[in-house]
């Protein structure tokens, strides 16, 4: 039985997500419900490995081992019924590299790459800063959750020769998993305009049932030729310090594309720890994960019933996966400068501003609830309390 509703101090352990608000908004005693990592130890069995390499005494270069290649296959065939070959398998340091590097890898300066609005902000900074056209295609509601607008998404890939497409699925900072219907109606729109997709699949394993998580490459036998995919194990298993992600490309074309152009950027080395923690996580995480989505899940709904009883104004998504949720308000009448305003420096809470999302995210905010009940429960107080 784990014990997610521990509270360990992460003040003053170099922590981004605790040690970085004073600096970033000026207070102190700021409660931080934002960056996307957990508050929640790792895995026993990831540590114990870790911990053993350590205790070896020599961190030296090391390949990846033929063991973490087959744990990673059984991993996605079990988890979701995806059988990757082992030369479609590479490393790099993390999700938003790789992102950089398929860019470079795959188009021009001055192409055009779309996004969805809103999306995890730095898909529109690393299309930016790798001197490509940003194309953003905003997100429609339909009965308060994301869809896609089909018929948006065909005239931009007209209108601005759309090269390149960043996928987000699931979904961060919605919480929608995409179905295999609309990822189909998705990929054949793409195949049409011959559209290249990155998905970022990096939340793939926070899945509430009855939703099921349908990686973009398995949709169809035919949209691996034109897709590459981007997961780790550091987001399901709170592993972010390590520093190892996945990428999963099927097509050997596009392959060797992307192995260029990590040797031109020297990004095919990943730390020893990467590769340990990974496998570890992989080959005993199952029964951590299932308990873990438990608690996410309870936490969810202790936010579902406190803003009904005490914050109706404000209007939540109600996530089908991740540990994030997408908040309206709206209804307060709030610019966006005042509403982060008001979180910050009267309730003392930290959450992601909406608008960083894009433009659509306007008068919102992003929650994480991977966090002890203890700390979840001060967090929404905080919230009421900025507006009372």
């Amino acid at each position: 039985m784990v014990e997610f509703d521990t509270v360990y101090e992460r003040r003053n352990t170099n922590c981004s997500k605790w040690d970085s608000i004073k600096d970033t908004y000026g207070e102190d005693g700021l409660l931080p419900l934002w960056i996307a990592d957990m508050d929640f130890k790792a895995n026993q069995p990831v540590l114990d490995a870790i911990n053993q390499t350590a205790e070896h005494g020599i961190l030296g270069y090391s390949p990846a081992p033929d063991s973490l290649y087959e744990a990673i296959q059984r991993w996605q065939k079990r988890h979701h019924n995806y059988s990757v070959s082992k030369e479609a398998i590479l490393f790099n340091s993390g999700v938003v590299p790789s992102l950089s590097l398929a860019i470079q890898a795959y188009t021009e300066p001055g192409d055009a790459i779309m996004i969805h609005d809103p999306v995890y902000p730095p898909f529109a900074k690393v299309v930016e800063q790798n001197d490509r056209k940003l194309v953003r295609s905003q997100l429609l509601i339909d009965q308060e959750h994301f869809i896609m607008d089909l018929e948006e998404m065909e005239k931009y890939f007209v209108a601005e020769n759309v090269r390149l497409f960043i996928l987000c699925n699931p979904h961060n900072p919605g919480g929608r998993v995409w179905t295999k219907g609309e990822l189909e109606a998705f990929g054949k729109l793409c195949a049409k305009y011959d559209v290249l997709v990155v998905s970022d699949e990096i939340h793939q394993d926070l899945i509430f049932a009855p939703h099921v998580f349908t990686t973009f490459t398995n949709v169809h036998s035919t949209f691996k030729d034109f897709s590459i995919t981007l997961t780790a194990a550091t987001k399901t298993f709170n592993l972010a310090g390590i520093k190892n992600s996945m990428i999963f490309i099927e097509n050997p074309d596009l392959r060797k594309q992307f192995v260029e152009a990590q040797e031109r950027n020297f990004q095919n080395e990943i730390n020893i720890f990467g590769y340990v923690g990974t496998e570890a996580a992989y080959e005993h995480g199952d029964d951590w994960l299932d308990e873990l989505l438990g608690y996410l899940k309870e936490n969810i709904d202790m936010v579902t019933n406190f803003l009904k009883a005490e914050l109706p104004s404000v209007k939540m998504m109600h996530p089908e996966g991740t540990y994030l949720i997408w908040l309206d308000f709206s209804a307060l009448g709030l610019t966006d400068a005042q509403l982060q305003n008001q979180l910050v420096h009267k309730g003392k809470v930290v959450l992601n501003p909406g608008i960083t999302f894009g433009p659509k995210g306007t008068q919102h905010m992003r929650l994480n609830v991977a966090c002890p009940k203890e700390t979840l429960s001060e967090g929404l107080r905080r919230i009421k309390h900025s507006f009372e």
